[in-house]
């Protein structure tokens, strides 16, 4: 269902996700690790970042952590850069490095 749901957002790489209980809480993009595209450049790392700011929030109670990352994705996004997954016209296609590393230039 969450990969159907992904389309919603425009590619399974944007979405971060929590199995939250009483313990310890894991926290994945929705995709997993992706190892048919790994080394390639291609993955979208939106979703495992977006699943650190949910740990920081949800697990490690990191507010305003969590909030600077959201920002800085919103940032990243709006500025145009996309990975492969949703690059288009007029948008500036980037790696999977390079999308981390402009996410972590905006925090």
């Amino acid at each position: 269902m969450s990969d159907e749901a992904s389309t919603i957002a425009g590619s399974i790489g944007l979405l971060p996700s929590a199995s939250l209980g009483d313990g310890t809480g894991m926290y994945e993009p929705i995709h997993g690790s992706a190892p048919d595209i790994a080394g390639l450049g291609i993955a979208n790392p939106l979703g495992t970042i977006l699943s650190a700011a949910m740990l920081l929030r949800y697990s490690l109670k990191e507010e305003a952590a969590a909030c600077a990352i959201e920002k800085a994705v919103d940032q990243v996004m709006s500025e145009g850069y996309r990975t492969p997954d949703l690059f288009g016209p007029g948008l500036k296609k980037v790696s999977t490095s390079e999308m981390g590393h402009l996410v972590a230039e905006k925090i």
